[in-house]
This record gives structure tokens, C-alpha cells and sequence, in this order.
């Protein structure tokens, strides 16, 4: 794992910037790690090197270690953007810009900008920096993840509200994961080195139980060893040779490609993060698809709104979407994947039993029968026995 985030051209004194800059990632499992104090602590190991640091963005949260590192660096000034009578302070993308530094420094890539703002998420303001050309450095914590939002509830009974596409974090450069043990973390927590001791105390009650947070660095564990492993596949040295299976009967590898049934159901979020967290690991191709009824037979205008909400949030997550049309959805989804190759479709299984299901209705039974050559997964919502929450 390296130290320090790779240098754009300027920072080696070129006038020519490349089209896109690096993005390196600092990927935790739980707020107090360490992931800021690493981030600065490396912003000043460049700055000696002689590299063009700027602090973009920086939350203190009133840690005095972690506020001592940001001595002698620049740190761009914040915006102020008024909301509801009050003023809150804002990351100043276009003022980054015209400052043009090599490398900025983006505190909690996760964050959601104040309404108002040119854009809703700071991962959308580190874009533009990349896009400049601009070297950033980000963290978040494996929670953010898009693709884990069901699995953290589960494990936490807290929803998530800020989170970060997989895809963007799979763009990322470099990936490093902050590391502490959940008994170090505690010990943190417990001498007020992460909150205050009253928001400790409370916070070691609800989310930093020593169970929580046992699965969350797990997760973010494996997250990193995918990543890594990930680049691994994916950045093969020029004139390396594809792996083929031993059989000799085989002389290519199939790739899979996974379909998304999307139907106006809210599970069906939970659906498409599944069905793209597992392209992901299995490097598959995504479709979700959707199926309309001729216009006498169309869902409710609630049930529309739903698809397409869906549809929309299928696309966000760089997963590609198709409409199809017909009166039966089991034959227009089974024509569509063998058309496209598809190896495997996922379907949600309904909460309720239905009479459909005994008459042999059931859209999943008949997905199945007509669907003998391919693999299908029913996937039920996960019973959450917390009480939920926002975060």
C-alpha cells in the first residue's frame, strides 16, 4: 500500500495536465479511526516534497490531533451558502478550480451538500476536481457504500442516507484502508478523543456497539481485498496471458450476465443494490429490466412513478435499464434474457402469499418453469429486528 497519492504533471512542474486526475480513497469502518489524521498526515509528507497541497474541504469535529496536522497547509476557503436563516459552510469547488493545485485534500467524500447548492454530493464536487485534472484525496467510511445499505441495517437497524455509487468508488486509483482494532476504537470513544463523553456514552449504545462494529470492519476488510484484487484482474502487466479453465472442452471463459426484475415494489431498491454489488464481484454485465402492459392493462400512476423511480436509481448505479413491453411479464423477461444472454435473473420474492401463486400465476413460478436454461435467484428482504433510523 502506498503513502502518498500519485502526482499529477503540474506537480512535477509540467504546464500539460492529464485529462483526469488520481483519486486516491481512505476507505474506514467507523468514525475515529484515523482516516482524516492519515489524509493530513500524508498532505504533509507531499508538501515537504516540494508537491502543490490544498485542503479543500475539513471537518475538525473538534479533534485537537487531528486539527494540529493542518498546520502549514493551505486550506481553500469555505463557502457560505444560507439555508432556512442559517449560514453553513460548504466546500468551494470552483474556487479549487481556479486555484488549480496538484493535489486537494476532501474531507468526508459521503456528504450531502446543502439545497442550494451547484451540486447534491461532494462526490459529485470531487468529480469536477478529477475532471480538472486535480489529484484528490477522500475518505468515507465502508457504511457509505451504496451497495451495503440493506447489509449495514441489518447488521446496525440504522439506513444510511449518504452514500457513494460503487462505481465511483471503484474509480478510485488507490484504495487504503485505515485500520484500529474495535478495542482501541472504544478506548477512543470512552477518553472523548472521537465525540464528546455524553455523545460517547450514547453512541456506544447505538451504532459503536462492540458488535456493530466487529461486522462493519469486517466488511470493510473485504471491501478492500476486492478492490485490490479488482485491480489485480484488471491491471494485468502488457503481454499477460487470460486465465483458461483446465478442461480441455473449454476454450473460452462465459461471462455472466445478471438481469434485474423491477416491479413497483420498494424491496425492489434492495433488489438492484444486491443484483450490482454481485456484477461486481462476479464481473458481470447488469440489466434492469422493467415490463409494461399494453396501455388498457398499465400499472397505476403510483405503480409507474415507482418503475420509474426505480429505473432511475438502476441508472445511478451505472446499472442499464430496459422497458419492455407485453402482457406477460414471464415471457417478455425469459425472451429478453435469452435474447441477451443473460446467465442469470434475479427476482424479489413478495411478502404476502397470493391465491396466484396456488392457481400456478406466480410470475416467480412461471420465470422459472419457462426459464429452465437459466439460473434464477429469488431474493427475500432481509427481517430487521432494530428500530430504524437515520443517519
Amino acid at each position: 500500500m502506498s503513502s502518498s497519492i500519485p502526482n499529477s504533471a503540474a506537480a512535477n512542474g509540467s504546464d500539460s495536465r492529464p485529462a483526469r486526475g488520481q483519486l486516491k480513497l481512505l476507505l474506514g469502518y467507523a468514525a475515529g479511526v484515523g482516516k482524516t489524521y492519515r489524509m493530513l498526515e500524508e498532505a504533509q509528507q507531499l508538501q515537504r516534497q516540494g508537491k502543490d497541497v490544498v485542503v479543500g474541504y475539513f471537518e475538525p469535529h473538534k479533534r485537537k490531533d487531528t486539527i494540529a496536522k493542518t498546520e502549514g497547509l493551505e486550506m481553500v476557503p469555505t463557502k457560505t451558502i444560507h439555508y432556512r436563516g442559517v449560514e453553513l459552510q460548504e466546500m468551494d469547488t470552483a474556487a479549487i478550480r481556479m486555484r488549480l493545485p496538484a493535489i486537494c485534500v476532501v474531507d468526508e467524500l459521503a456528504h450531502t451538500n446543502v439545497p442550494g447548492s451547484e451540486r447534491s454530493k461532494r462526490w459529485e464536487d470531487v468529480q469536477v476536481l478529477l475532471d480538472a485534472g486535480i489529484d484528490v484525496m477522500t475518505n468515507m467510511n465502508i457504511q457509505h457504500l451504496e451497495s451495503l445499505n440493506d447489509q449495514i441495517f441489518h447488521i446496525t437497524g440504522i439506513r444510511v442516507r449518504e452514500t457513494v455509487p460503487d462505481w465511483f468508488v471503484k474509480s478510485a486509483d488507490e484504495v487504503l484502508m485505515v485500520d484500529a482494532t474495535t478495542e482501541a476504537l472504544l478506548n477512543r470513544l470512552k477518553r472523548g478523543d472521537i465525540y464528546a463523553l455524553e455523545k460517547a456514552q450514547k453512541a456506544m449504545e447505538n451504532f459503536f456497539k462492540e458488535s456493530n462494529l466487529t461486522a462493519l470492519r469486517e466488511l470493510a476488510l473485504r471491501q478492500t481485498a476486492h478492490e485490490l484484487e479488482h485491480r489485480e484482474i484488471t491491471e494485468k502487466p502488457e503481454g499477460a496471458k487470460e486465465f483458461l479453465p483446465a478442461s480441455p472442452a473449454s476454450q473460452k471463459l462465459v461471462r455472466d450476465r445478471i438481469l434485474i426484475y423491477l416491479t413497483p415494489d420498494p424491496s425492489t431498491s434492495m433488489l438492484i443494490r444486491r443484483g450490482r454489488r454481485r456484477a461486481d464481484y462476479l464481473g458481470a454485465d447488469c440489466f434492469a429490466v422493467s415490463v409494461s402492459p399494453h396501455s388498457s392493462e398499465r400499472h397505476s400512476t403510483g405503480g409507474t412513478e415507482a418503475i420509474e423511480k426505480h429505473l432511475n436509481f438502476a441508472r445511478n448505479l451505472h446499472v442499464e435499464t430496459r422497458t419492455l413491453e407485453g402482457d406477460d411479464p414471464a415471457e417478455a423477461i425469459v425472451d429478453f434474457a435469452r435474447s441477451n444472454q443473460i446467465t442469470q435473473i434475479l427476482l424479489g420474492r413478495p411478502k404476502h402469499h397470493s391465491w396466484n401463486r396456488l392457481l400456478g400465476k406466480d410470475l416467480i413460478l412461471q420465470i422459472v418453469r419457462k426459464a429452465k436454461d437459466i439460473r434464477v435467484i429469488i431474493v427475500a428482504e432481509r427481517q430487521n429486528q432494530h428500530s430504524p433510523a437515520a443517519s
